[in-house]
């Protein structure tokens, strides 16, 4: 693992000097010309690229994009019963938590005037998911995605995930389709599948909503396609902030800053303390856990000593991270000054890896800062407002003449015409 000290200045420059030393590696392939061979070359292309960028041993001639319904029923009965047991709890939290988020009926405002505006929720019809995969299997992405989508009322819902080496999907992944209720299953990931659940292919029907995780390439895709489908947020490669107290364990602290550096090297990893020997106890943990767990990689990993509490507060909602641990006594009131995180672990018992997978709460969170101006992924992603105006003509007679003055002072006399004249 990297590590790199920073010298405390302003919260706002610190922050910009850890994300400009942690940044995402730069995609070396341009996502344009992925989206140009996807939306020319359809099935044929996605194949192409998904044996090419997803790493499978298998020739693209025997891939199939749609996996066979009957593979996820099957997975979810042959998983073992303490796996299943596991998922299932952590999709009734899921559920409950987004159950919670979910605002249902009519909201109706009765105007002075005698017009009345409702304003009333529907679902988009169909969402796609995408879940990270290829050489490891997140079933945990599929059931944060795929459940608020169901919860939300979507009436068709896709997943789409790479294929492994041998060119299938991992039956856990199949096993949380299932038990997620997902209709169809395709054998595809990067920027290629971000693309064929955009435009859709010949196999491939196009969604309304594209959502989910992903490495730098599937967040582009995503950015790229914004408008002619909707998207969640930009949660690319993921990040953990730890603010650690006096008190704070450092064995604890190094697993949970190890645990972020499994997902990869490009995510950014920050410990920050008001006492050099809390960075100190928790920069050799994480040295002892690296060279006791294989695969954590060069994550980098910044150390920040600060002046006192509030000032790591401040660096916190400067660096707006995707996750934050707040391993402090007052951790609750500190969390109520947070404005920019994803998500608050707040407590010592709080890990991220709980968030991850079963606490319920969604670990599809805002990275690179974005956490500034949106949020976890939640049933809203789903669903959208649709406003009724009613105006009976006693109101029409009170609106118009209102409506024409300020139609003609911007030039748009008959915008104005078109309420008068039903005063007549």
């Amino acid at each position: 693992m990297r590590v790199k000290r920073f010298e405390w200045d302003d919260a706002g420059k610190v922050a910009a000097d850890i994300r400009a030393w942690t940044s995402w590696s730069v995609v070396p392939r341009d996502v344009g010309t992925i989206e140009r061979e996807v939306v020319e070359g359809g099935d044929q292309a996605v194949l192409q690229l998904t044996a090419q960028l997803d790493a499978t041993e298998v020739v693209p001639e025997t891939l199939s994009l749609l996996v066979a319904p009957q593979k996820a029923t099957e997975a979810l009965d042959s998983l073992d019963p303490g796996l299943r047991e596991a998922m299932e709890v952590a999709a009734a939290n899921i559920r409950a938590v987004a159950e919670a988020q979910l605002k249902t009926g009519l909201s109706r405002v009765d105007l002075p005037q005698g017009q009345a505006v409702t304003l009333r929720e529907v679902a988009v019809k169909t969402a796609g998911v995408y879940a990270p995969g290829g050489m490891a299997a997140y079933p945990s992405s599929v059931l944060m995605c795929a459940i608020p989508a169901r919860v939300a009322g979507v009436e068709r819902l896709a997943l789409a995930t790479p294929p492994g080496p041998d060119g299938t999907i991992s039956p856990i992944v199949l096993a949380a389709a299932e038990l997620s209720k997902v209709d169809e299953v395709y054998a595809m990931g990067g920027a290629q599948a971000i693309f064929a659940l955009a435009h859709g292919t010949e196999t491939v029907v196009p969604v309304d909503v594209v959502v989910g995780p992903g490495n730098a390439w599937v967040q582009e895709a995503k950015r790229s396609v914004y408008g002619r489908v909707g998207i969640d947020s930009y949660a690319g490669p993921s990040e953990l902030m730890i603010v650690a107290g006096h008190d704070a364990d450092p064995e604890w602290a190094a697993l949970d800053l190890c645990a972020q550096a499994e997902h990869g090297a490009d995510g950014p990893l920050v410990a920050v303390a008001v006492e050099e020997a809390v960075l100190d106890a928790i920069a050799a943990a994480v040295e002892s856990a690296a060279r006791e767990w294989a695969g954590l990689g060069e994550a980098p990993l910044a150390l920040v000593q600060v002046p006192d509490l509030s000032d790591a507060i401040d660096l916190a909602n400067a660096f707006a991270p995707e996750h934050l641990e707040l391993l402090e006594e007052d951790a609750a009131l500190l969390a109520e000054q947070v404005t920019t995180a994803g998500c608050v672990f707040a407590g010592r018992h709080s890990a991220t890896a709980f968030g991850d997978y079963a606490a319920g709460s969604n670990h599809v969170l805002p990275t690179g800062g974005t956490g500034r101006f949106s949020g976890p992924l939640g049933p809203d992603v789903f669903r959208r407002k649709i406003a009724t105006v009613e105006v009976p003509p006693e109101a029409a007679a009170k609106l118009a003449p209102h409506v024409d003055v300020i139609a003609c002072a911007e030039g748009f006399p008959v915008h104005g015409e078109s309420a008068m004249i039903r005063t007549r």
